[in-house]
């Protein structure tokens, strides 16, 4: 199997260059981020270039966080800025060639929330088609982030079908899944053909997939025997510096 390094999370305490020399030194397969947007694209570049490892993707800001904002996309009197958040992360993607973009709903609830992210998501979709570009929507669990407007895979697949765009896919976090619904192996199966991205980490407190209450041996198994081939996103919060919370990796790499 293949992993990407979710550098949001690990090696968070080193430059963003340092932590991608970091992730390939490690033996991870790709990597990909959250908001890199006060680094130069450039340097991230030459950090990719020069370690070979793919970005698989990046998330459009959040807004006003200090304000309490967690995205901007499915808010109706944000529209606007949350155009031109689209339009900033497609940019930086295409600087890194990253593969995939996480558009961010953000905290709204109801009907007009619901438009708001629709049009959001076409527009997103129609600009990242013309660069190659997949658009990724991630359902977040109510105990980490209580009134997101996105929680369930089913909600989920209900506005990628009405959306109706080949590029918009599910980003199926094991974890916010995990939480939110359970049944992760049949949930994977069923929306295999959804899925543009898969990510995880332990649950209930979001550390190594090696404790906690899901056997990731398991689920990777599943995944493997699905055909789905594309570096699964480890995004978890280390306990300890990140380098000595890879036991994990190390096993299995030395098994496949």
């Amino acid at each position: 199997m293949k992993f990407s390094a979710n550098l949001g999370f690990l090696w968070n305490d080193l430059a963003l260059p340092e932590a991608i020399h970091a992730a390939h030194a490690a033996g991870f397969d790709a990597v990909e981020l959250h908001w890199p947007y006060d680094v130069p694209a450039a340097d991230v570049k030459a950090a990719l270039e020069a370690t070979g490892l793919p970005v698989l993707g990046l998330n459009t800001r959040r807004g006003d966080v200090a304000g309490g904002e967690n995205g901007l996309s499915a808010l109706p009197d944000r529209a606007d800025d949350a155009r031109a958040a689209i339009d900033e992360a497609l940019a930086y993607a295409r600087a890194i060639g990253a593969s995939n973009l996480h558009v961010m709903a953000g905290f709204a609830t109801g009907q007009v929330a619901l438009d708001a992210f629709v049009d959001a998501l076409s527009y997103a979709c129609k600009q990242a088609a013309l660069l190659g570009i997949t658009i990724l929507i991630e359902p977040l669990n109510s105990y980490d982030a209580p009134g997101y407007f996105l929680s369930t895979t089913t909600q989920a697949t209900q506005i990628i079908a009405q959306v109706a765009m080949p590029n918009l896919k599910l980003m199926f976090d094991c974890y916010h899944v995990q939480l939110m619904e359970g049944d992760l192996t049949h949930k994977l199966q069923a929306l295999q053909p959804q899925i543009g991205h898969i990510q995880f980490a332990s649950v209930p407190d979001r550390g190594t997939p090696d404790h906690g209450e899901v056997n990731f041996d398991h689920v990777f198994g599943v995944i493997r025997d699905m055909g789905y081939d594309a570096p699964l996103g480890a995004e978890y919060k280390p306990q300890f510096p990140t380098d000595g919370t890879l036991e994990w990796l190390h096993r299995i790499k030395a098994t496949r």
